[in-house]
């Protein structure tokens, strides 16, 4: 997407701000980035124009020796069944993390690292899976609700460099 953008005529140089799991929101809504990466059903978009990119089933991201590993797909129910670990809890967009017995992570490196090590489990969108460590297996859950990932900015904004990102990136 960015490099379609940068080949548009006219495109603005883009500086991309890393951060933790739920703060893309945040910073669109306080005017120190532009646009921002979001997920539903996970991230909140009140208040938000957006432009759906890409819709895509979700996978259970396990050690290579677990049980379910060499499955082809799994259910949910037998996500919660298997053997192992709780899964890890991600922060509530508030920055707080719910309670439960998981592991509290803030990164997929902290996530993927417990997982190796046989302390975490997960089930996050298929494209987070995409460069998993040689160690970690990722395996469909058939049954998951469907992620979305959107671009999200805010509805004032009348940014030509913002409209023409927009839609770049719809036609990615």
């Amino acid at each position: 997407m960015l490099d379609t953008y940068a080949a548009h005529p006219g495109a603005c140089a883009v500086d991309l701000l890393l951060c933790e799991a739920h703060e893309q929101r945040e910073l669109v809504c306080s005017g120190r980035a532009d646009v921002a990466l979001l997920h539903l059903p996970f991230d909140a978009v009140t208040g938000l124009d957006t432009e759906a990119l890409l819709t895509e089933g979700q996978v259970v991201v396990l050690p290579g020796d677990h049980p379910l590993a060499g499955r082809t797909a799994v259910s949910q129910a037998e996500v919660a069944a298997a053997p192992g670990p709780p899964p890890a809890r991600w922060p509530a967009p508030d920055g707080s993390c719910p309670e439960g017995t998981g592991v509290a992570v803030r990164n997929l490196t902290q996530l993927f690292q417990l997982i190796a090590l046989g302390r975490a489990t997960v089930v996050l969108p298929a494209s987070a899976a995409v460069d998993l460590r040689r160690d970690l297996v990722a395996v469909p859950v058939a049954d998951a609700p469907p992620v979305t990932t959107v671009l999200a900015w805010p509805p004032e904004s009348r940014s030509r460099p913002v409209a023409d990102l927009v839609r770049v990136a719809a036609t990615v």
